[in-house]
């Protein structure tokens, strides 16, 4: 299962982990933070983008493996995880 994306081939069928966040500036730090959480706090924080990370770290194993896509809108974030979750139905 190959995804083709803005950042190249992804092999979905290594694929540890898959999910969605936001990238927030705080006091000079950037951080993830999860969808939920930016909703909860919209104008608390400054929005930096939206990513989609996909995950290739085994379980236990300290070296991370990450792929990360970038997007400008949540829109473009969702657009994307409905072409993804598509290489996910039977």
């Amino acid at each position: 299962m190959i995804y083709n994306s803005s950042i190249g081939e992804i092999d979905l069928s290594k694929l540890t982990r898959l999910y969605p966040a936001a990238v927030v500036e705080m006091q000079g730090d950037e951080a993830e933070m999860s969808l939920e959480w930016i909703e909860m706090n919209e104008g608390k924080v400054n929005l930096k983008e939206y990513i989609l990370v996909f995950d290739f770290t085994p379980p236990k194993e300290e070296i991370k493996d990450k792929k990360t896509l970038h997007f400008k809108t949540k829109a473009e974030l969702i657009k994307t995880m409905q072409e993804v979750a598509q290489f996910f139905q039977p």
